[in-house]
């Protein structure tokens, strides 16, 4: 199959770097020729410029700026046969009215797609379903959402997740400086315990209850976090970025 990705920002090589080597005719699709230049000689992909590019029959991994798919648009010509959008906040209709393509899907990866370990939602027309399932599925898990506003919903979890997990770890990182550990060690037991974590099969509560024992280490720092409502500012983190992808 004729894979196109038009870009080629963070998302768009962490996606190219997940795929390179599963599929053969891969080709990145921009309007800058050092871009392009430097992106052949580090993945050893076919490159093109924009202007006039025919998608016509391929499928087109669409990995730009939101605010540039009007511009892009008029310079691309064709119909794809699958057009797969990873653009936050734009929902499937808006894509439709500027590029033409048999069929469609929306898909919000992260950048974890660069070590093949994204959570990758997606939805769309289902008669490309498999096709996307098997394409997103080299960058890690794929999960089938069914509207749009499921995937803002979700582009709130695990697009801009990573960003706050950051937070929380550089956090958990730096308190075990402030109690006596070297900064390597604190960030490889807290790169660990991430690690730890995602193998858990538990609910989430489940795993709480069964750490947190009475009148114990664990259960004293949770009182803390209740009390300096941790939960509710990242319950209101997690809204704000969804409502927020409806605005764009």
């Amino acid at each position: 199959m004729k894979i196109s990705i038009i870009g080629y920002g963070e998302m768009a090589k962490a996606i190219l770097k997940g795929i390179k080597d599963e599929f053969e005719d891969i080709e990145v699709v921009g309007r800058d020729e050092e871009k392009l230049k430097k992106i052949k000689e580090e993945f050893g992909v076919k490159t093109a410029l924009i202007d006039g590019y025919d998608i016509t029959g391929k499928i087109v991994i669409l990995a730009i700026k939101p605010y540039a798919l009007q511009e892009v648009s008029m310079r691309l010509k064709g119909e794809a046969q699958i057009l797969i959008s990873i653009l936050a906040g734009k929902a499937l209709f808006e894509i439709e009215k500027y590029l033409k393509s048999k069929y469609y899907l929306r898909a919000m990866p992260n950048i974890a797609a660069k070590y093949q370990a994204s959570t990758t939602a997606i939805t769309g027309d289902v008669e490309a379903r498999k096709i996307g399932e098997e394409i997103l599925s080299k960058i890690g898990e794929v999960i089938w959402v069914e509207n749009d506003d499921e995937i803002d919903m979700a582009t709130a979890i695990i697009g801009s997740g990573p960003a706050f997990l950051a937070i929380l770890a550089e956090a958990i990182s730096d308190s075990g400086v402030y109690c006596g550990l070297k900064r390597d060690v604190s960030e490889k037991l807290t790169r660990g315990l991430f690690k730890s974590f995602a193998a858990l099969k538990e609910d989430f509560s489940d795993v709480k209850n069964k750490v947190m024992s009475p009148k114990g280490t664990t259960a004293e720092g949770i009182r803390v976090l209740e009390e300096e409502g941790i939960r509710g500012k990242i319950f209101k983190g997690i809204v704000k970025t969804y409502e927020k992808s409806k605005k764009i």
